[in-house]
C-alpha cells in the first residue's frame, strides 16, 4: 500500500516545479509590458508612456512581484527533486537562485519608485517637471541595471541545474544540456550588458533564445512526463 505513495512523491514534486516555473514564464512575460512604455533616452517621454498607462504600469509590476514568488517555490522543490545527485550543489544552486530573488525584490522598488516621483505628495511640486522626469528615468536605469544583476544568480542556478539533471540519470540528459546553454546564455546576457551595454542590447534577442529553450523545455518535461521513478529511488538509496 506504501508502494504508489513513494512513487507519487517524486512524480507530484516534478509537477510542482514545472507548475510553478511555468507560471513564472508566463508571469515574467505579461511583465515585459512596462518595459515597453520606456523610450530610451527620452525621460519626458518615458513619464508620460508611465502615466498614461498607469494601469499596465502597475499589472506588469504586480506580474514581476508573483513571478518571483513562483521562482521562489519551484526553487524548493528543484532543491528537493535533485538532492539526490548531489545535496551540496543543490544547495548551491537553490542558493544561487534566492538570491537572484532578493535583487528582483529590488528591482520592483526601482520599478514603483517612477510612480511615487511622478505621482507623489504636494511637497514634490517644490521641482521642476523636467527635474522629476529625470529622477523617475534613472530608477528605471536602476531597475535595468538591477535586474541583469540578478539574472547572473538565476543564470548561475540555471547552470548548476542543468548539471545536475545531465548526472541525475532519471531525467534526459538533453534537458539538462539545455538548461546549461540557458544558464549560459542569462550569463552572457548580463554581463555584456553590465560591461558592454551597447554589444548587451544588440545581442539580447538572440541570447534569450537558449534561455527560453532551455527552460520551457525542462518545464514541459516536468509537466507532462516527470522523472523516472526507479531511478530517482535508485539515487535515493545509493545517497542513502
Amino acid at each position: 500500500m506504501t508502494k504508489p505513495i513513494v512513487e507519487a512523491s517524486p512524480r507530484s514534486t516534478a509537477r510542482i516545479v514545472g507548475f510553478f516555473w511555468l507560471m513564472t514564464i508566463v508571469l515574467g512575460s505579461f511583465a515585459l509590458v512596462g518595459d515597453k512604455l520606456v523610450v530610451a533616452g527620452d525621460a519626458a517621454a518615458t513619464a508620460a508612456n508611465i502615466l498614461a498607462h498607469e494601469s499596465s504600469f502597475r499589472l506588469g509590476l504586480a506580474a514581476n512581484l508573483v513571478a518571483g514568488l513562483c521562482y521562489l517555490t519551484a526553487t524548493v522543490f528543484v532543491y528537493a527533486l535533485l538532492k539526490p545527485v548531489n545535496r551540496n550543489v543543490s544547495l548551491l544552486a537553490a542558493f544561487f537562485s534566492l538570491a537572484g530573488c532578493a535583487v528582483s525584490g529590488l528591482t520592483l522598488v526601482f520599478q514603483l519608485a517612477p510612480l511615487a516621483v511622478l505621482k507623489g505628495a504636494s511637497y514634490l511640486s517644490a521641482f521642476p517637471v523636467e527635474q522629476l522626469q529625470a529622477q523617475a528615468f534613472t530608477f528605471l536605469s536602476l531597475r535595468a541595471q538591477a535586474f541583469y544583476i540578478g539574472h547572473v544568480f538565476f543564470g548561475l542556478h540555471c547552470l548548476l541545474v542543468g548539471c545536475l539533471i545531465f548526472r541525475s540519470g532519471y531525467l534526459p540528459r538533453v534537458i539538462g544540456a539545455l538548461m546549461v546553454c540557458a544558464g549560459l546564455g542569462w550569463l552572457t546576457m548580463s554581463f555584456s550588458n553590465l560591461l558592454l551595454p551597447p554589444l548587451g542590447h544588440s545581442l539580447d534577442p538572440f541570447i534569450i533564445i537558449p534561455g527560453a529553450i532551455g527552460e520551457l523545455s525542462l518545464t514541459l518535461w516536468l509537466l507532462v512526463r516527470g522523472v523516472n521513478v526507479r531511478k530517482w529511488e535508485r539515487r535515493v538509496l545509493a545517497t542513502g
